[in-house]
């Protein structure tokens, strides 16, 4: 239960991070309340899977997941570059993740 709570808690992480950006520093309501939302959901995730798995382990996995879904996004949505490089890099991204995961 432990795994399905940090990467639940890593998917709200790319939501927070995406509604922050779309707050435009907290100067619009929905999506500031949203982040505030996402941002305490990911973090309570975090935490009880911290019950169960090394703080080194799930923190690494937590932000992956949040940085590679939150990069993804901005190629996606907003139009960010999403070059060879770049996505080589997140595929690296993701297989530490998937070997933290593996090695657990």
């Amino acid at each position: 239960m432990a795994w399905i709570y940090l990467v639940v808690s890593g998917v709200l992480e790319t939501v927070w991070a995406a509604a922050l950006s779309r707050s435009r520093g907290f100067s619009r309501l929905g999506p500031s309340l949203l982040f505030a939302g996402a941002l305490a959901l990911s973090m309570s995730g975090l935490a009880l899977a911290l019950r169960d798995l090394p703080v080194g382990t799930a923190y690494a996995v937590w932000v992956g997941i949040g940085a590679v879904g939150t990069a993804l996004y901005g190629m996606a949505a907003l139009g960010e570059p999403a070059t060879t490089a770049r996505l080589l890099c997140l595929l690296a991204i993701v297989a530490g993740v998937v070997g933290l995961k593996v090695l657990h």
